[in-house]
């Protein structure tokens, strides 16, 4: 069983939107950013450094797969010479 299995939808929307947003403040150079969001059995609240960034991203990815939005690596370009 995962750790987001049994949630509901809102509960998971709330939790990919709180850690955007600590991803975001991240990336914008702060040091430290806080994800607080509340679900079904109370309020969560979780601080990451700049240096959980990875960390960071792997949450996101596992919640954005559970939403079914499905991030893709974009298709390699490839050159043709003739």
């Amino acid at each position: 069983m995962g750790a987001y299995d049994g949630r509901s939808r809102a509960d998971l929307q709330a939790q990919l939107t709180a850690l955007l947003s600590a991803y975001d403040q991240l990336m914008a150079g702060q040091q430290v950013a806080q994800a607080s969001y509340s679900q079904s059995d109370g309020a969560k609240s979780v601080t990451y450094r700049a240096t959980d960034l990875g960390l960071l991203d792997g949450a996101i990815s596992i919640l954005q797969q559970k939403l079914g939005i499905i991030r893709r690596a974009r298709r390699q370009i490839r050159f043709v010479y003739s």
